[in-house]
């Protein structure tokens, strides 16, 4: 757990799991006590856990980015890779954190070697650009069902150990100056690529993505569809999309995606294609 300070003086709060050259980093408004990426790094990468700028114990910040928040969170994960002197990187994110992969993919898509896309839309910029986030803050939207009900004993205690961890955050005599200040409450990152102007320029900018995506979705979300997944699927031309019943925004199944996930990182990187190699009879 440490800092480091990006080009234009703000620091950037990071936690580190795992080791090795196999590296993959990960940037959002906070990380839960478990996680997809913590799974990861028990599989043999090493992880990288940034808070976004503007959250957390990241520095709080009063400069509004515009259309340009997920080009900063983006610029700050390239700005961190060079910092550690890592050339190329799997990236991955959920929900935010995707929209945030999204956008490097878009400006940096070389030093990316694989993109693990975990609720990740991305939005359909024809339906609004404030973020998800803000619309529930200020009344505009329903809070939605983000964790589907399950009957697995080991989801549901993972769940309760998830809330414990959280309860206790909360009850630091710190908490609301370091994760609800009123720098941060401000904040509306707004919806991924909306500074593209519209949907169709959007799936045109999908279309040339070529770094190898793995998309991981639910068929309950409500907010990363199921649809604007498929919309998603159907642009990229080296994707590979998991939908799970039973799952909504929050998918807590992290063995299985990661088991996903380390099929689908050997067959880039060692077969270099996005399925198993195909063997003639």
């Amino acid at each position: 757990m440490a800092y480091f300070t990006t080009k234009d003086n703000v620091k950037i709060w990071y936690e580190e799991f795992g080791e090795g050259d196999k590296y993959l980093l990960c940037t959002m408004v906070s990380h839960a006590e478990y996680s997809f990426e913590k799974e990861m790094a028990k599989r043999g990468f090493h992880v990288y856990l940034l808070t976004n700028r503007g959250f957390g114990k990241s520095d709080h910040v009063t400069e509004d980015y515009g259309d340009f928040w997920y080009d900063r969170f983006a610029e700050d994960v390239v700005e961190f890779a060079d910092y550690l002197g890592i050339d190329k990187f799997t990236y991955s994110g959920a929900s935010h954190g995707a929209g945030t992969g999204w956008h490097i993919l878009m400006n940096h898509q070389d030093r990316v070697n694989c993109f693990f896309a975990v609720v990740p839309g991305p939005h359909n910029i024809d339906e609004g650009a404030m973020s998800i986030r803000k619309m529930i803050m200020e009344g505009k939207m329903a809070f939605p069902i983000m964790t589907w009900p399950s009957e697995d004993p080991a989801i549901l205690k993972r769940r309760e150990l998830e809330k414990e961890v959280t309860d206790r955050l909360k009850a630091q005599p710190d908490y609301e100056a370091i994760y609800n200040s009123p720098e941060t409450k401000a904040i509306d990152y707004g919806r991924p690529m909306t500074r593209l102007g519209s949907e169709e320029k959007l799936k045109e900018v999908l279309s040339g993505i070529q770094t190898p995506t793995l998309m991981i979705g639910g068929i309950h979300d409500p907010i990363s569809r199921p649809d604007l997944m498929v919309r998603t699927l159907q642009c990229l031309p080296n994707c590979k999309m998991v939908i799970y019943s039973g799952m909504s925004h929050n998918i807590d199944i992290y063995e299985e995606m990661a088991d996903e996930a380390m099929a689908f990182y050997k067959h880039v990187m060692e077969d270099g294609t996005i399925y198993a190699p195909v063997v003639n009879p």
